[in-house]
């Protein structure tokens, strides 16, 4: 069994999808961002940069419970755990796992960037709008010249890679980009976004998710001095 700690954020999607891909059995521990539950020191213990997704498995290597924070980590270790999602080949596998890298250290990061500065900011800055709003469509315009020679983000077949880049293009318009205006990769997207394990992984605490800005006390916790000082 795994204890997922979660919450309907891109990255919590990646392990969703992942977990419903796989059949694992799972139980959703929801983390409430707007609230600070990500400060409570029990959730620190397993996850001490207090960001969510992250999980325990109570049947980790040896037998052992197995705590595991970051969510790129946490779909490695499950793609090792069940064999799935990951090739074993060297040379598909490095492949694989540079894109995951690329989610990781550029899509994550400056989309999130873009979300924040576009939708979130309580000033608007001209620049700031513009420097990421021209990085999304940078990101966008690689992956597009990948998927026109990849049926899948890393290589011909379905793995984590596209698991985890599709959460943090599922609303291309929150970060100023049509997908129309990105060919190859609206074929990949909606090939993603017809497959049953996404769908079924975008009603976990779906009732939570929000597409209004955060206010007052859960702006303070996810972007002000909130999230300083605490646990």
């Amino acid at each position: 069994m795994i204890d997922l700690y979660t919450w309907p954020t891109p990255n919590g999607h990646k392990i969703h999808i992942m977990l419903e891909e796989t059949g694992l059995d799972y139980r959703v521990i929801p983390v409430d961002i707007n609230k600070g539950e990500q400060f409570e020191p029990a959730f620190l213990e397993i996850s001490p940069n207090n960001k969510m997704p992250a999980m325990v498995d109570r049947q980790g290597p040896g037998g052992e419970p197995f705590a595991l924070f970051e969510s790129g980590a946490i779909l490695i270790y499950l793609a090792e755990k069940t064999g799935q999602f990951l090739p074993t080949e060297p040379r598909a596998r490095y492949t694989v796992l540079q894109w995951l890298m690329f989610q990781m250290g550029g899509i994550g990061p400056m989309l999130g960037q873009a979300h924040h500065f576009r939708i979130y900011a309580k000033e608007k800055i001209p620049y700031a709008i513009e420097r990421y709003t021209n990085e999304a469509a940078r990101l966008y315009h690689v992956l597009d010249r990948r998927l026109g020679t990849s049926e899948w983000i890393g290589g011909p077949d379905y793995t984590i890679a596209d698991m985890a880049v599709w959460p943090w293009l599922r609303r291309p318009e929150r970060q100023g980009q049509k997908l129309e205006d990105y060919p190859d990769l609206a074929r990949w997207w909606h090939a993603m976004a017809e497959r049953p394990a996404v769908q079924r992984a975008l009603t976990v605490l779906s009732e939570h998710a929000s597409a209004v800005a955060p206010t007052g006390e859960a702006w303070d916790n996810l972007f002000g001095a909130g999230q300083f000082g605490r646990g």
